[in-house]
C-alpha cells in the first residue's frame, strides 16, 4: 500500500510539472530537422543542395558502363538486360538496362528536388547572400544537367519547373525538343549569372561547368539527329513519326545552330586551360602515352610517370574520398583481368581496338588485318593512347597476385604450347575464360579496359579502392566540339589546327586530311579515340546517325595462339616470349553472347509503359 501511495504522489507531481511546462509535448526529435528550419540555416541549406549531386550517380563508374551499349565494349556477364538493348529488343514494357543517371523517374525525382530548392531558396532567411546565390546557381545548373540527360536519351520531355502539390493534376504533355533546349539554356544562363565571381569547391558546379554543358547541348542540337529534314532521310522511323517536333527542329537555320555551337565551345576554350595543348610537334610515343594516362588519372594516382597537373583538364568531375567507400572505387575490380581475381565487366570489342592507328615511318595509317605486317604484330607501334587504354595479350601490367604462375606480370588471353610433366600440352592463359585462377570472369573479347584504372603498381584492384575522378566535362571535349562546328561551317583550317594539337599531345603526327568528308571522318575518328569510355560514343554514333554501321555492328573478338618455334620449348608456367613462340592473332566474329543489330527505333530510349499509364498525355517515341 505504501508503494502504491508513493507512486500516486509521484505521478501527481509529474502531471503538475507537465501542466506547468506547455512545451513538453512540442519536443522535436533530436536527430531530425524540420523542412522550415533547413532554409534558416546556411550549412543545412548547403547540405540540401549537396544531396542533389547524388543525381549524378557515380559518374560513369557503374559496374555496367554505357560503353557496353556502344561499339567500344561488351558487358561480360549475362542476365543484366544489356543484350535487350543491343539486340534491338527494347520496348516500352521492357526497355532493357537503363542507368539511374538517365532513367525517366529517377531524373524527374531529381528535377523535383531542384525545384524544391529553388522555391525554398527564394525565401531563405540565413544571412549569407553570396552563399545563397551560389546555391541557387548550383540548383539551376543541376536541373539543366538532369534535363539534358533526359533530352539526349528521350528527346523532348515535359518541362516541370515547379513543385506539384498532392492534389494537383500533374499530367503534362511532352514539350518540343526546341523548347527543351531553350529551357536548359535559360537555366544555364541563370546559373552563370549566380555563380559568377563565387569561390566554388572542387566537384561542385561552376561557371566553367555551365559553359561546358551549354557547349554540349548546342552541339547536340545542331547535329543530324535533331535536324528533322536530315534525320527523316536517314531513318524511316523518324520520317514516319507523327510528332517530329518532339525530337528535333522541323525547320530553321542550321548554320545558325552550328554557329551557336561553335561560339559556345570557344567560350569554354577561352575560360579553361586544358593540358598540354600548346605543342607544335608530336610528343614522343612514351610521353604521349603518359600524357593521355595522366589525363585519365585526373590527379588521383601516384603511379609512375603520372603528372598530377593533368587534373586541370577536368572542368567538372565526380570525386571520391575514402570516407564514403563508394562503389566507383572498385572500377579496377569491376573491369580488370580475371587472372588478377577481377571481374572483367566491360571489355573492349575487337573492332574498337582495331581503330587505333599504326605509326609507320613518321606517318599514321589505319590498322589493317589484311596487311601481313599488321597481322603478325598487331600491338606494335600503335597510337600511344591504345597502351593507356587497353590490355592485350602480352601487355605488361601490375604484379600478379599469384606470381608463381606468372613471374613477369604479362597479360595472357590466348592458348599456348607448354611442356608440363614432360609432355606437350596447352596452357590456357591466366586471363581467359579457361583460366586456372578463375574460369568464369574472363574477357570474352580477349581484351581488357584499363583507361581509368589506377596505374600505381601498389594498387591491388581486387582489394583496394581507387580514387580516380570521373570527368563529366573536360577541356578536350570542348575543343572537339569546336572542331566539329568549324568543319560543319567550312572553317577547315581552324579545325585542322586544333585536331593536330590534340594529336601532338598524344604522340601522333599531324593529319593529312584538309577538307570535306575526309576531314569530317578524320575528326570523328579522333573523337572516338580521345574520348573513349567517357560516355560519348553512344551519343555521338546516334546524333551523327552512323549507328547502323557502328552500334549495330556484329561483335569481334581476338583469338590468340602461341606455338613453339622449331627447336624451341618452354616448361610451365607459361611466359610470353617471342623468341620461343610463333604467335597467331585472328579476329573472330562471335554472336553467341550478344547478337547485335540496329533498329532505327534505337535512336531514342522508349518511355516506359508505366509512365504513359500514369500520364496519358505522353506520346511514345518513334517506332515503339
Amino acid at each position: 500500500m505504501n508503494y502504491i501511495h508513493k507512486l500516486t504522489i509521484l505521478l501527481l507531481l509529474i502531471t503538475i510539472s507537465v501542466g506547468c511546462n506547455k512545451d513538453f509535448l512540442d519536443r522535436r526529435p533530436l536527430g531530425e530537422v524540420s523542412a522550415a528550419d533547413v532554409w534558416k540555416d546556411a550549412p543545412l541549406s548547403e547540405a540540401f543542395i549537396t544531396n542533389i549531386y547524388g543525381g549524378l550517380g557515380l559518374g560513369g563508374f557503374n559496374e555496367q558502363m554505357l560503353a557496353s551499349l556502344s561499339d567500344e565494349a561488351i558487358f561480360t556477364h549475362a542476365g543484366r538486360n544489356i543484350n535487350t538493348v543491343n539486340e534491338g529488343s527494347a520496348s516500352p514494357t521492357n526497355p532493357g538496362w537503363v542507368n539511374g543517371t538517365y532513367e525517366w523517374t529517377s531524373m524527374y525525382n531529381w528535377v523535383r528536388t531542384c525545384n524544391v530548392a529553388l522555391a525554398e531558396l527564394e525565401n531563405a532567411t540565413f544571412d549569407n547572400p553570396a552563399l545563397l546565390e551560389r546555391l541557387k546557381g548550383e540548383s539551376y545548373f543541376l536541373r539543366a544537367y538532369f534535363y539534358h540527360q533526359l533530352v539526349r536519351y528521350y528527346g523532348g520531355v515535359p518541362i516541370v519547373d515547379k513543385v506539384y502539390g498532392l492534389n494537383e493534376d500533374y499530367t503534362q504533355e511532352r514539350s518540343s525538343y526546341e523548347d527543351c533546349v531553350n529551357f536548359i539554356l535559360s537555366d544555364l544562363q541563370q546559373a552563370q549569372t549566380l555563380l559568377s565571381g563565387k569561390s566554388i569547391p572542387k566537384g561542385r558546379a561552376s561557371v566553367n561547368a555551365v559553359l561546358a554543358l551549354r557547349s554540349r547541348v548546342l552541339l547536340y542540337a545542331a547535329s543530324d539527329l535533331h535536324d528533322i529534314p536530315t534525320a527523316s532521310t536517314k531513318a524511316s522511323a523518324i520520317g514516319d513519326y507523327g510528332n517530329k517536333s518532339l525530337i528535333g527542329y522541323e525547320s530553321g537555320d542550321r548554320i545558325a545552330r552550328w554557329t551557336a555551337a561553335k561560339n559556345a565551345a570557344k567560350a569554354v576554350m577561352d575560360a579553361t586551360s586544358g593540358y598540354k595543348l600548346d605543342l607544335t610537334a608530336p610528343a614522343t610515343a612514351e610521353q604521349g602515352r603518359l600524357n593521355y594516362k595522366s589525363i585519365a588519372m585526373g590527379g588521383g594516382s601516384s603511379g609512375p610517370g603520372i603528372d598530377a597537373a593533368a587534373e586541370t583538364e577536368i572542368i567538372f568531375g565526380r570525386y571520391f574520398v575514402p570516407e564514403k567507400n563508394e562503389d566507383a572505387g572498385w572500377h579496377g575490380r569491376h573491369n580488370g583481368p580475371n587472372g588478377y581475381a577481377n571481374w572483367a565487366g566491360n571489355t573492349p570489342i575487337g573492332s574498337f581496338v582495331d581503330a587505333f592507328e599504326v605509326l609507320e615511318g613518321g606517318n599514321a595509317v589505319p590498322f589493317d588485318w589484311s596487311k601481313p605486317a599488321h597481322k603478325a604484330n598487331p600491338y606494335i607501334n600503335r597510337d600511344p593512347r591504345l597502351y593507356a587504354t587497353i590490355l592485350y595479350d602480352g601487355a605488361y601490367w601490375k604484379p600478379r597476385p599469384n606470381s608463381t604462375l606468372d613471374p613477369v606480370s604479362r597479360i595472357q588471353t590466348g592458348a599456348y604450347d607448354i611442356i608440363q610433366g614432360g609432355s606437350l600440352t596447352t596452357w590456357q592463359g591466366l586471363d581467359t575464360r579457361l583460366s586456372p585462377i578463375e574460369d568464369w570472369n574472363g574477357s570474352r573479347t580477349g581484351y581488357y579496359f584499363v583507361k581509368f584504372v589506377d596505374i600505381n603498381p601498389a594498387q591491388i584492384d581486387q582489394s583496394m579502392l581507387q580514387y580516380i575522378p570521373w570527368p563529366f566535362f573536360r577541356h578536350t571535349e570542348a575543343v572537339l566540339n569546336y572542331i566539329e562546328a568549324c568543319i560543319e561551317l567550312g572553317e577547315d583550317g581552324e579545325a585542322v589546327n586544333w585536331l593536330n594539337k590534340i594529336r601532338f599531345r598524344a604522340g601522333m603526327p599531324a593529319i593529312t586530311e584538309t577538307s570535306g568528308t575526309a576531314l569530317r571522318d578524320r575528326y570523328r575518328h579522333e573523337r572516338k579515340i580521345e574520348l573513349a569510355f567517357e560516355e560519348h560514343r553512344y551519343h555521338d554514333a546516334r546524333r551523327w546517325m552512323i549507328a547502323p554501321t557502328t552500334l549495330g555492328r556484329k561483335v569481334t573478338y581476338i583469338s590468340v595462339t602461341g606455338k613453339f618455334k622449331p627447336g624451341q620449348q618452354q616448361n610451365a608456367p607459361y611466359q610470353h616470349n617471342e623468341a620461343i613462340y610463333n604467335y597467331t592473332y585472328n579476329p573472330v566474329e562471335n554472336n553467341t553472347h550478344e547478337n547485335r543489330k540496329w533498329d532505327d527505333k534505337m535512336y531514342y530510349v522508349p518511355i516506359h509503359r508505366d509512365e504513359i499509364n500514369r500520364n496519358d498525355k505522353l506520346v511514345q517515341n518513334p517506332a515503339y
